[in-house]
């Protein structure tokens, strides 16, 4: 990240610009401060423009401190519960004079801390560049567009749009505010939100609580939207000026529990530093801090250190506590075979690979545990269209249908023809658009408009009952705004009705706006005809609430509006089912003369009127219908969810018969749904409010959980993750707006839009899609399968060795010399070298294995099992004892069976003629160990299928494994140099008889050799046998292998009726 280009801001005034401005921006009207810093309050800044603006004020961050800190990292590095089990293995050995093995394990310290300082400020480095690409957004208008830029390239003199869940990027003065409202707690410690107001002034003495023209950075927008200069960036913000306060760190003590007149006995205070100690016991050892997995993985290390020291007692009774030096620098050894001293160091990496892979398949991971967790995700709820509305169809009740015929552009008004039939939605049908007929006849607007006082007025609410810009600028048309009111603000300017051109020409005038709002599912505005000076409501919502709201109806053109009847609301609700079974999503219109007078003075404020007033007594002008078309890849996003397990619920502020005609088209309800029992079928498709309306209990009753919920408001989403909790699923949760971070909040996983989501839905989820694309999340499924496959390998690869070393250590001290001491198999150097060479770099090796083929068609992981399944445990005993079985015949046999069986005496400490034959033994125990333990790293790159096969599809029947093992370099050339560092310690003298405590060998090779096919031959088996089993398992329960379409939707498919009043059980 890079520093900012920041000048002293102790010189720096309150509410002044990066450049100081003639006064404070508060103090000068908008059309002064946008004149002093030179911006456009049509178009913004060019691109030009804003980059030079970058290089001389520099970017938009906070002072962020020291950064990537290698001081901290290195001191992390000596600082942990595993190095400091070395360090002080290595302090026995110097004490006791055994300098050659405190030496080597000094320089297996010294590897680790190298090798794990530099992953680890890599992983830093890269983290830190995440950081940056998940921080807020903010859109700004550039040579005419709103573009969405990161917060930290806003520049002085940048036009801004801000709307209700956005985080201010800078301050900001405001150019105009609507029902405009924020957040300013952290900045002035208010805890109401802040009304503002774009065209006061205020005196330059003013204090930061009070410029209610400015919109602080960092602040929250609760309410309304707005659009302003920028003029202020970084530190020369208000925010700026509090930062060093506010990175403070917080207290690493516990606090004294007192009494309420703040006494506190003195055993509190003992309480208090005990928890204290423990807080920091725990942190040092890893028990307390990081990821569930990475603790989980802590105790598992603090468990092994228990059996460490056990086994190191072991070894001491076996030799009678003997004071030998030998005995004890092997003990020690024997102790260090059971710490899995690279673990936490590989299983870092290895996340810290997996987020920098994620960045480039559009995933940005915010917590490294939804990382873990991304692996056992069953059920999630999505974004599956486009987000680019078009407006297809326009019905007024006493006019017909007016329809837009196909467009490559969807934001320029003048492409596609304009039709008009008599005919309403329910009269035509959706066959005629299907046969390629055209919607009535091709007109052109002036004709639409003639004597058409019904479609006028029709399409004044449309207008200005919308907050999007569309305007034709030098290089084309741009639009900017919320795509459903884009979709139609293109509509009404294809009639030359354009909101801009209603408002500009001074036809009409805004006095006040009351936004969307979830709960309500309406919006309204309120304008004043300059010609008459009448006021008149316009409001757009949901159909089934404008239709509650609406008391009249233009039903004839002919004639005045009529009182709204129930075969006019039934008509309306046909005609609107009509439309959202063609997948359109339908709005409704509506206005009122206002004869209702202001309670207050607060100009264009929606709380100066009362809005259940407002919204009451409307009359019904007619319906608009817009498509917004699944993306191309969400049929087979799902398709693959589905294969992988995950069931896919969509959860929609859609009309039923949209929502159900979108999840038809892209499989998330079955395809034959007509022949499901019409109890089943009404809970594939629910509204909100019959959901809402169902207890808990009898949520659960349920056959199963509805796939598609319409109309959802925030709380319904909420309750839906709460559903699929209590039925044992996990849940990931996708959502961009305010109304999601709740149910984001909720779900196991939380998914938010890069793109299109609110920084209030980013800054409450886990995870951060870059494209907003469904099928990002089954990439984000994958890397997440992926990582939780490898760690599996990587913690069996090292858990096995360590069974392995343990059992040849331990059942090793039956050979006993002629004086009553153990002769060991394996001297302690060896034991050193074999930790270190076969376990770290192989095993980082395999963290960055590719995904298996099937990983996206088995089912999920269980999070409750976590990575230590019955498979792995039985996994790691069998490979572990069998590689010790092999590496202790090799020993007896050299020992005994070739060779006389002589034992020697001192055999442990120093080479003689009579410890030849044991220095040779050793040595063949060394090297099948070795290679034993750098053969399983290659054997677990598939835990299931052979080595030899590990493609069965492939051709290659005797070579395919060669390509196999290149395929991955990193795991390839970590085994080869442990294969190349085995004979130098064999064949160089000193380094062989003094250090390794062994002999070069000649024939023994034949022993080794003979050992490697008995150790392949054994794991092959092994996993034969498993496979033999899970085939068999898998059989005999599924029997005939279903379709996929039968196999997802059988809960639906397959179940009768439920009668009524009887409790619905599970198939």
């Amino acid at each position: 990240m890079g520093k900012r280009k920041e000048e002293n801001t102790e010189s720096h005034i309150s509410g002044q610009a990066n450049k100081p401005l003639t006064l404070p921006a508060h103090a000068l009207d908008y059309h002064a401060v946008a004149e002093e810093l030179g911006a456009n309050r049509e178009d913004g800044l060019s691109e030009a423009e804003a980059k030079h603006r970058l290089d001389e004020y520099g970017r938009n961050e906070l002072d962020d401190g020291p950064g990537v800190q290698p001081v901290k990292i290195l001191v992390r590095q000596v600082a942990n519960a595993m190095m400091l089990v070395l360090i002080m293995a290595m302090a026995v050995s110097f004490g006791i004079g055994s300098y050659i093995e405190g030496g080597v394990i000094a320089a297996v310290i010294i590897l680790n801390i190298i090798v794990g300082f530099f992953q680890e400020f890599n992983a830093e480095k890269t983290m830190d560049s995440l950081r940056s690409l998940s921080s807020p957004t903010a859109v700004a208008i550039r040579s005419g567009n709103a573009i969405v830029v990161p917060t930290a390239e806003i520049v002085p003199g940048d036009m801004v749009e801000l709307k209700t869940g956005d985080t201010v990027p800078a301050d900001v003065r405001l150019l105009e505010a609507v029902n405009f409202e924020t957040d300013e707690a952290l900045l002035t410690g208010e805890s109401l939100p802040v009304s503002k107001d774009a065209e006061a002034t205020f005196d330059p003495d003013t204090g930061a609580g009070d410029r209610l023209n400015v919109a602080f950075s960092s602040s929250t927008i609760t309410k309304g939207r707005a659009r302003g200069i920028v003029f202020a960036t970084g530190m020369k913000t208000e925010i700026g000026t509090i930062a060093t306060a506010l990175r403070a760190k917080g207290k690493k003590t516990r606090p004294v529990k007192r009494k309420p007149d703040g006494s506190a006995r003195p055993h509190r205070y003992a309480e208090a530093w005990g928890l204290t100690a423990g807080d920091f016991v725990g942190n040092f050892l890893g028990v307390n801090v990081g990821t569930p997995l990475q603790r989980k993985l802590s105790k598992l290390a603090i468990l092994l250190f228990g059996i460490a020291v056990l086994c190191a007692i072991i070894v001491l009774a076996a030799n009678e506590f003997s004071n030998n030096s030998e005995v004890i620098i092997y003990a020690v050894a024997t102790g260090l075979s059971m710490i899995p001293a690279c673990l936490i160091v590989v299983l870092t990496i290895t996340m810290a690979a997996g987020t920098k892979r994620m960045v480039q398949r559009h995933v940005i991971v915010r917590k490294l545990d939804s990382l873990e967790a991304l692996g056992a995700v069953t059920d999630k709820t999505g974004t599956l269209t486009q987000g680019k509305m078009v407006a297809k169809r326009a019905w007024v009740p006493s006019k017909g249908t007016y329809s837009v015929g196909t467009s490559t552009n969807p934001v320029d008004p003048t492409e596609g023809d304009l039709s008009h039939t008599d005919k309403a939605p329910f009269a035509l049908g959706v066959e005629s658009e299907k046969d390629g007929e055209q919607m009535g006849d091709v007109r052109s607007y002036e004709e639409l408009l003639r004597d058409n006082a019904a479609l006028q007025g029709y399409l004044n609410v449309a207008s200005l009952a919308n907050l999007a810009h569309v305007h034709e600028s030098g290089d084309g048309w741009k639009a900017r705004g919320d795509p459903t009111e884009i979709a139609i603000q293109v509509f009404v300017s294809r009639f030359n009705c354009n909101r801009e051109r209603l408002t500009q020409e001074k036809s009409w005038r805004q006095v006040a706006e009351f936004p969307f709002d979830s709960d309500v599912k309406k919006m309204s505005v309120i304008f004043e005809n300059n010609a008459t000076q009448k006021k008149m409501i316009f409001t757009k919502g949901a159909v089934e609430r404008i239709v509650d709201s609406c008391k009249q109806v233009i039903w004839d053109a002919e004639s005045e509006p009529v009182d709204m009847n129930t075969e006019h609301r039934d008509q309306i609700l046909q005609n609107m089912e009509a439309l959202a079974a063609q997948g359109l999503r339908v709005l409704a219109f509506a206005s009122k003369e206002c004869l209702t007078t202001r309670t207050g003075e607060k100009a264009e404020s929606g709380e100066a009127y009362d809005r259940a007033v407002i919204e009451s007594d409307l009359t019904f002008h007619g319906l608009i219908g817009l498509y917004d078309p699944p993306r191309v890849e969400s049929a087979g996003a799902v398709k693959q969810c589905h294969q992988a397990g995950v069931a896919v619920h969509m959860l929609t502020g859609d009309h039923p018969g949209t929502a159900r005609a979108i999840a038809a088209q892209v499989g998330i309800i079955p395809t034959n749904a007509k022949v499901i029992a019409k109890d089943v079928a009404d809970t594939i498709v629910m509204t909100a409010s019959s959901f809402d309306k169902l207890s808990d209990a009898e949520v659960d009753r349920l056959p199963a959980l509805p796939l598609v919920i319409a109309r959802c408001a925030p709380s319904t989403k909420v309750r839906m993750v709460e559903a699929l909790h209590r039925r044992g699923a996990f849940a990931a949760m996708t959502g961009d707006g305010v109304n999601d971070s709740p149910s984001l909040k909720r779900a196991d996983v939380g998914i938010a839009m890069g793109k299109a989501g609110s920084d209030v839905a980013k800054d409450a989820s886990d995870i951060v899609l870059t494209d907003d694309n469904f099928a990002s999340i089954l990439n984000a499924i994958e890397e997440g399968r992926r990582m939780f496959d490898n760690i599996q390998k990587f913690v069996l690869h090292l858990l096995a060795e360590n069974i392995a070393q343990a059992c040849t250590l331990l059942i090793g001290l039956a050979f006993k010399d002629s004086t009553g001491l153990s002769v060991f198999p394996l001297a302690p150097v060896e034991i050193l070298w074999v930790i270190m060479i076969t376990s770290g770099m192989p095993d980082m090796g395999l963290g960055v294995e590719r995904a298996a083929p099937d990983i996206m068609a088995r089912p999920p992981q269980s999070l409750k099992t976590g990575i230590f399944t019955m498979e792995i445990i039985v996994d790691i005993i069998v490979y572990g004892i069998w590689m010790a079985t092999l590496c202790l015949s090799s020993f007896a046999i050299v020992l005994f069976g070739f060779g006389d069986g002589e034992l020697g005496e001192g055999c442990n400490d120093s080479y003689s003629d009579r410890c030849d034959t044991v220095f040779r033994a050793r040595a063949t125990t060394f090297v099948c160990l070795t290679w034993f333990a750098l053969f399983l790293a290659w054997e677990m790159i598939n835990m299931r299928r052979s080595f030899f096969r590990m493609q069965p599809g492939s051709k290659k029947y005797f070579t395919q494994w060669m390509y196999d093992v290149w395929r991955n370099q990193f795991l390839f050339w970590a085994v080869i140099a442990g294969f190349v560092t085995i004979f130098p310690t064999l064949y160089i003298p000193v380094i062989n008889r003094v250090v390794f405590k062994h002999e070069g060998i000649s024939w023994e090779w034949g022993i080794v050799f003979i050992e490697a096919t008995l150790f392949f031959a054994g794991v092959e088996a092994w996993k034969w046998t498993k496979r033999v089993y899970f085939r068999r398992k898998a059989r005999k329960g599924l029997g005939k292998v279903p379709d996929l379409e039968s196999k997802v939707f059988e809960r639906y498919l397959e179940r009768g009726s439920v009668e009524d009043g009887g409790e619905i059980s599970e198939k």
